[in-house]
């Protein structure tokens, strides 16, 4: 196999020995079938590129066709949006068709298979037809109308179709194999009664076929030769099979299923109905709230198509589930706005300075570089005068070591301008400071080629000018989960992760040459991250939108909070050492600080299940974790709070008991739950270990009281 060949993924491979083995090439086909019931995820995204980057490969067409089978949740908005993602991200379809296209062959299908004895209409509830389907390992039982005549099944798919029956009286299912080991092949339904209206095809319809029947067929239609799918659709393919097979006239293509692994992205959910809810319950503003993982709000957040295909590249294709840190979709974007966004000056949380040696109403206009990266971005303008604002945060009165902004007697740079030197501050009545005094060094200015200009200072700083501040509304958006997984807790609702902080809206000042930006510019603000225009933006308000930081700010704390737990439990070795309760207290309250500060739920779940074991430090800090962490009680598993409490109870060590018995005596838990270790603790009383303490005692006793 030569490199190239190494390089394909799977799906490739697969064309290629398909037309090594006589395949024409001008019969290659591939489609996109969304179907039209919400707008278009990161998920989403990689199948689309998947799809139409295979048609770009091989000249082939690709199709978009919308699954518009199930009018009580599909909307022409949907389809709108959808066209628009699209074509955003680069892609062009060959057609533009919908199942809805094919309702009538599918319809005389139907016919053809009720004639041929391959389907039949079943009266049942969905509740019988469920209970007659059998388990994986038991067979179903056949429908008591699985033996209808031709006649009257003919009859009433007629009726149904006709409207003359309420939803839910009537199915038509394919008769196939009731005991398959597959239980898709159990006679699987393939329409439904619906009155409801289409919005294409409006009322023409009261029955509506099933995607299992629909998607097949309708691949064979557009003569589509190889249908990708994700990995959900495995147990489908025969299925697939079973119904192209009724109707394969062997002149034609025949399309086949191919499944590839989709895209699971930690911090956020994947879930079309969960989106909807999301957008429903007003807990999003909306389908391209830029806070949601649809492509809409990526690109209303300030993502770069470019940087999207650039991702879904990086991932690839392939045959295993796995799941993608949310940082590499970031790092994508970084990398392109590196290469293709201007450098600004903006101040998002600032605090005045004055220059004082600086003349009254002198103003420069000051070069300053666009894009580093790009050479042919050249210069433009900025105003330098005697007032101007900084981030609160780069300056202190008095600094700590390795502080590398301004501080009183100390110098910093202002980017693009002059060394300045903090003398004095003016603070308000509660001691916040409102100007900082500075004196500048008038022979210092940048790239003037002098002796100042050239010496080194411990930072530099962005700023802009108050007399020249073009006042901004600033959105900061995070990530809308503070869970990495938030959808995969079983006792749990996702929206139990939501992140509190995941937008916040503050007033900023950005420099003039931003006062005519348009919706969709993108910018780095120095220091600060890349922002774009938001859609909400007028000529007398702009609105911009945080679409990422210059740094993986979740990393940097996910790292931290692991440190953090990591060095928690080194402590926890020293609780037991020391030699007064003074020392113990100390330790215990500086574990309980670290612990209360950590919010990430899977790293505090696993840490506490990893430290249920016979090792007394492990037990005392998995019961620190439960007193201090910022989960309820009812977060943790009650086998693991069982097993906790009955070794800890068991423990050799007085401080692990003693801790125990107080969460046991503090701690929200049931009533029945805790009354589960009375005769553990009754023994406690009645036998002490040796290395009881009166402390120990005291707490038995008073939960003892309360039980």
């Amino acid at each position: 196999m030569s490199t190239e060949e190494k390089s394909l993924h799977f799906i490739e491979q697969i064309i290629e020995e398909n037309l090594a083995n006589g395949f024409p090439q001008n019969k290659l086909r591939f489609r996109f079938p969304p179907e039209p019931n919400g707008y278009l995820h990161i998920g989403h995204a990689k199948s689309i590129c998947l799809n139409f980057g295979l048609g770009l490969k091989y000249n082939a067409a690709v199709n978009l066709r919308f699954d518009d089978t199930n009018p009580a949740k599909e909307e022409q908005e949907y389809v709108d949006a959808i066209k628009e993602d699209l074509q955003w991200l680069g892609f062009q379809w060959d057609k533009e068709l919908y199942a809805s296209d094919y309702f009538q062959q599918l319809y005389d299908w139907a016919i053809l298979l009720i004639n041929n004895g391959k389907a039949y209409v079943d009266s049942q509830s969905s509740e019988a037809m469920a209970d007659q389907k059998g388990t994986p390992s038991q067979a179903g039982v056949d429908s008591p109308y699985r033996n209808r005549s031709v006649e009257e099944n003919l009859a009433l798919f007629e009726g149904m179709k006709n409207g003359d029956f309420e939803e839910g009286t009537h199915v038509l299912r394919a008769k196939i194999d009731m005991a398959s080991s597959n239980m898709l092949m159990r006679d699987p339904i393939m329409y439904r009664v619906l009155h409801k209206e289409h919005h294409r095809t409006g009322n023409d319809w009261c029955i509506y076929p099933m995607y299992d029947y629909t998607h097949g067929e309708s691949d064979y239609l557009e003569q589509i030769s190889h249908s990708i799918c994700t990995l959900e659709f495995v147990m489908h393919r025969e299925l697939y099979d079973w119904f192209l097979d009724q109707i394969y006239d062997t002149n034609k293509v025949r399309p086949h299923q191919y499944e590839f692994a989709r895209l699971n992205l930690n911090y956020t959910v994947m879930s079309k109905r969960k989106l909807l809810q999301l957008v429903q319950e007003n807990i999003v503003n909306g389908w391209d709230d830029p806070r949601m993982p649809t492509i809409s709000g990526l690109r209303r957040r300030g993502y770069t198509s470019a940087s999207i295909r650039k991702f879904c590249e990086n991932i690839g294709v392939a045959k295993r589930e796995n799941i993608i840190d949310y940082s590499l979709l970031e790092f994508c974007l970084r990398d392109d706005l590196n290469k293709t966004a201007p450098r600004v000056m903006a101040v998002l949380d600032p605090v005045k300075m004055v220059i004082t040696n600086y003349p009254d109403g002198k103003v420069e206009l000051l070069d300053a570089e666009n894009n580093q990266e790009d050479e042919s971005a050249g210069f433009r303008k900025v105003p330098f005068s005697k007032e101007f604002y900084i981030e609160r945060e780069d300056f202190l009165e008095v600094a700590p070591a390795k502080f590398f902004r301004l501080s009183i007697g100390n110098e910093v740079r202002l980017k693009n301008a002059y060394i300045i030197k903090a003398e004095s501050v003016s603070k308000d009545e509660n001691g916040t400071i409102k100007e900082i005094q500075v004196t500048y060094d008038t022979d210092s200015l940048s790239g003037s080629g002098s002796e100042a200009s050239k010496r080194k200072v411990a930072g530099t700083l962005h700023w802009v000018s108050v007399q020249h501040a073009v006042e901004a509304e600033v959105r900061l958006y995070d990530r809308l989960f503070i869970d990495e997984a938030p959808d995969s807790h079983k006792e749990k609702n996702f929206l139990d992760f939501m992140n509190p902080n995941s937008l916040s809206i503050i007033k900023g000042f950005v420099e003039p040459s931003l006062e005519s930006a348009a919706p969709g510019d993108k910018f780095q603000f120095q220091r600060l991250g890349y922002f774009n225009v938001d859609k909400d933006s007028t000529a007398s308000k702009l609105v911009f939108n945080k679409t990422v930081g210059l740094k993986d700010a979740w990393e940097e704390k996910g790292k931290k909070d692991s440190n953090s737990i990591n060095n928690a439990l080194k402590d926890i070795n020293k609780y037991f050492k020391v030699g007064t309760r003074e020392e113990r207290n100390a330790i215990r309250n500086a574990i309980g600080e670290t612990l209360s500060g950590i919010s990430n739920y899977s790293l505090l779940q696993n840490s506490f299940k990893k430290n249920i074991n016979n090792n007394k430090s492990s037990l005392l800090f998995a019961n620190l974790i439960l007193k201090y962490a910022p989960l309820k009680v009812s977060d943790y598993d009650n086998e693991d709070l069982h097993k906790l409490f009955t070794m800890s109870l068991r423990s050799e060590s007085t401080f692990v008991r003693s801790r125990t018995i107080l969460n046991l005596y503090h701690l929200e838990l049931d009533s029945e739950f805790k009354n589960t270790f009375r005769d553990e603790i009754l023994k406690l009383e009645a036998n002490p270990p040796k290395s009881s303490s009166e402390r120990e005692k005291e707490f038995i006793e008073q939960l003892l009281n309360k039980l």
